[in-house]
């Protein structure tokens, strides 16, 4: 894959996880994932209740009866994965992902395909928006990791993107970016203080 056709991947999800804090007017931090699943019609279930899940699969969504489903694997007792997991399934929903056998799943898999890359990249952005991020001035994993309640593991690797979006200093370039800080104007001053 080129380069350009990787960045427009890139910027589509960004762009999708954008509108989702517009759209559902999120304002703060950490963000519900159940305000925006019920503003969205989409129902989240726990496996242990439905026992659907395969083995090594975090989560899945599927559509039944034209209403979203996402089951999460409710088996772990970390929190933050699974809030990353289904704003990983929230990202195929919203990026308009094509249905394989029915349904999309997100795994411990190594080898990802484009699309879960897509949504890891939505989750990121719609978990951790750089530019609140930045107008909190957070730079550590541990700052990220407790303000947006994701795993370390997901706060380090949004760490190093900062870092370098911090050395462009090019934020608020981007007039979704400018109404996602918008909306999270109030927390992002009532946490400077």
């Amino acid at each position: 894959m080129q380069y350009s056709e990787s960045y427009g991947k890139y910027k589509n999800s960004r762009n999708a996880a954008w509108q989702t804090l517009i759209d559902f007017q999120i304002k703060e931090l950490p963000l519900k994932l159940t305000d925006i699943a019920k503003k969205a019609n989409i129902t989240i279930k726990k496996n242990s209740e439905i026992n659907i899940l395969k083995p090594q699969t975090l989560a899945i969504s599927f559509l039944l009866n034209n209403k979203w489903v996402i089951v999460y694997d409710d088996s772990f007792d970390n929190i933050a994965m699974i809030r990353f997991s289904i704003a990983h399934e929230m990202g195929h929903i919203f990026l308009g992902h094509e249905l394989k056998g029915g349904y999309h799943q997100r795994t411990f898999n190594v080898d990802k395909p484009q699309v879960e890359t897509e949504a890891d990249i939505f989750a990121s952005r719609l978990l951790a928006p750089a530019c609140v991020l930045w107008g909190l001035n957070l730079h550590t994993p541990e700052e990220i990791m407790k303000a947006c309640d994701i795993s370390i593991s997901a706060a380090k690797i949004r760490a190093e993107r900062m870092e370098v979006l911090y050395k462009r200093n090019k934020f608020l370039t981007s007039p979704l970016e400018q109404k996602v800080y918008n909306n999270f104007k109030d927390f992002i001053d009532s946490n400077n203080v």
